[in-house]
């Protein structure tokens, strides 16, 4: 089987001609009548050689971090990094590996990431609150250089959200800095979740504009667009179901349920429009908990988990089944100009 990294990968070699494998695109998609944008492709495993590329990677980097440890405080890091940067120059650059390559990525980030923190915190340092939220405000800023710098090389997808991550956290880490400069006696915690919530927004329109670029998903942007919205919808959703007094499952009152309810359906309509399914995903755990809360509010006690799965596992797998027809009556009520931007599934193209 050939994934669409193939057929990109095939077409920017020219071995085949971008109209020839348009043609196989939508040969396909027709056999499985669905549109391919509507299927929302993204590479992981090719097969098990991965995954066993993957634990074999994983033991030598734990390894690498272990002998660092053994050395100075900084070295793990540096060891990880260095590892992590040398692997993906092989089952990255040259085997276009999908998941050793995102673990590879992951590691190379957070070995860069760990320097810092290993030699700040082995000298342990007494810091005010102001300081250390600059300090983290540093340490993200330099994973977001690390990230760059390892897209420019290898440019794999899952990389611009690693990045978009660490800025997101060096912009809060600032914005808290501030805060405290201002007041030493401020309390942080308040402003958290308001700061999330708009690095979430933030996020998800740069991930909008990564899909804008490529409606049909025929190339990379697609995929780097993938992980931004994976990336942006718990920051949006958590801080949204938190002031909804649901994150701890208790004291949830009939309005915070039915409020879950109301902006679990407000985010299916945007995940429809936008075709991408990771704000259902997201706010999955929260609806399970505010469906259980109503089944046993009504006197289903015993039943309560079992109705609340029948029910959101029966209402998933609708929508899923029934996606591109949804999809098509919802976009058809955009405006014109909203509806070139989105993804060409059958509501664009039969229009």
């Amino acid at each position: 089987m050939y994934s669409e990294a193939d057929l990109q990968s095939a077409v920017a070699a020219g071995v085949i001609s971008h109209d020839a494998a348009e043609a196989l695109r939508v040969h396909a998609a027709g056999m499985r009548a669905a549109p391919s944008a509507d299927e929302e492709h993204f590479r992981l495993i090719t097969g098990f050689n991965d995954i066993f590329v993957t634990i074999a990677a994983v033991l030598l980097l734990v390894a690498a971090a272990g002998i660092g440890n053994a050395i100075a405080p900084g070295v793990p890091g540096l060891l990880v990094a260095g590892a992590a940067w040398m692997l993906a120059e092989f089952f990255t650059r040259k085997r276009r590996m999908a998941l050793p390559s995102i673990v590879l990525l992951l590691a190379f980030v957070g070995g860069v990431a760990a320097v810092p923190i290993e030699i700040i915190d082995s000298t342990r340092p007494h810091f005010s609150n102001s300081v250390t939220a600059m300090i983290g405000a540093g340490i993200g800023l330099i994973s977001a250089a690390a990230a760059y710098v390892h897209w420019r090389r290898f440019m794999v997808p899952i990389t611009v959200a690693a990045g978009t991550a660490a800025l997101a956290l060096t912009t809060i880490a600032l914005a808290v800095s501030g805060l405290m400069a201002v007041n030493a006696d401020t309390d942080p915690e308040p402003y958290l979740l308001p700061l999330v919530f708009l690095a979430g927004i933030a996020v998800f329109a740069v991930a909008m504009r990564w899909d804008m670029t490529d409606p049909a998903r025929e190339t990379r942007r697609s995929d780097v667009a993938f992980w931004l919205h994976l990336l942006a919808a718990p920051m949006i959703a958590h801080p949204l179901f938190n002031w909804l007094g649901v994150s701890e499952g208790e004291n949830i009152g009939a309005a915070s349920a039915l409020g879950v309810l109301a902006v679990y359906v407000l985010m299916g309509m945007v995940a429809l429009a936008v075709d991408r399914r990771a704000l259902l995903v997201s706010a999955l755990a929260y609806v399970l908990i505010a469906l259980t809360w109503l089944f046993d509010r009504f006197g289903a006690v015993e039943l309560n988990v079992a109705l609340t799965g029948l029910v959101i596992g029966s209402a998933l797998l609708a929508l899923s089944a029934f996606w591109t027809p949804i999809r098509s009556a919802l976009v058809a009520r955009l405006p014109g100009g909203m509806q070139n931007r989105l993804p060409r599934g059958m509501a664009l193209s039969a229009a």
